[in-house]
């Protein structure tokens, strides 16, 4: 059995938008009446935000003074993942037909993803992604579950996955974060970095994943040729 974890958020969902449209509104609740602000594009908002800048530099660098940034920040914390604002999250361009070639060629299909489970249903759900991962092929937080971070949390997801799924000849994660990579290498499973989601490379880098690759089609390709070359090597070897 050939079987490939991949993080939700990144590799499958686009989530720039509803990043984008959260800053906008923290931008705008925070400001004073009157107080000219640089609002940052999309392409350059979502460059910081793959960088790592944190939230309060991001707002300084919108106009905000030091402590307007420290409420900025906290207020995108509390806001990027309520209801209102998951609609924006769209299918990664690609994602969709990776899954079902995928699915196709026998890869069990597995999902780790830092949402909650009402996160993760309602975009399973809204953009029919359910039916590649059914309920013991998904792994993500509890709705009361509290947050201890990601490189933290993931790879407890990662050691219960482990622990619940039936054995595989193969494993692979694909994720487009740290806590990915972190989470794969915790537990001797191969890891991609991608980057389709909210890092860059240089920072993928710093991990030290298998390899980066731009998005899930690739993954999905590189491991079913990786897959049939062992296969061929096993066969030649008899």
């Amino acid at each position: 059995m050939l079987r490939l974890i991949t993080d939700f958020d990144g590799p499958i969902m686009d989530v720039s938008e509803r990043y984008y449209q959260v800053y906008q509104f923290c931008l705008d609740r925070v400001r004073e009446p009157g107080q000219s602000v640089q609002r940052l594009s999309k392409s350059e908002f979502w460059q910081l935000k793959r960088s790592r800048t944190p939230e309060r530099q991001i707002g300084i660098l919108s106009g905000l003074g030091e402590d307007q940034a420290r409420i900025f920040a906290q207020l995108r914390g509390q806001t990027v993942h309520t209801p209102p604002y998951l609609h924006y999250d769209t299918p990664v361009n690609g994602a969709i037909a990776a899954l079902e070639k995928a699915q196709r060629e026998g890869l069990e299909l597995v999902v780790m993803t830092m949402r909650r489970t009402s996160e993760l249903e309602e975009a399973c759900r809204r953009c029919q992604i359910g039916r590649f991962f059914p309920e013991e092929r998904r792994y993500c937080l509890g709705n009361d579950y509290v947050k201890t971070g990601d490189v933290n949390d993931k790879p407890l997801l990662m050691e219960r996955a482990l622990a619940e799924l039936p054995a595989a000849d193969d494993v692979w994660m694909v994720g487009d974060t740290e806590a990915d990579i972190v989470a794969a290498k915790t537990h001797g499973v191969k890891a991609i970095g991608v980057l389709s989601g909210i890092r860059d490379r240089p920072r993928l880098e710093m991990y030290e994943p298998q390899l980066i690759l731009n998005n899930l089609a690739e993954a999905v390709d590189f491991i079913l040729a990786a897959s049939k070359q062992l296969v061929s090597c096993g066969n030649g070897a008899k």
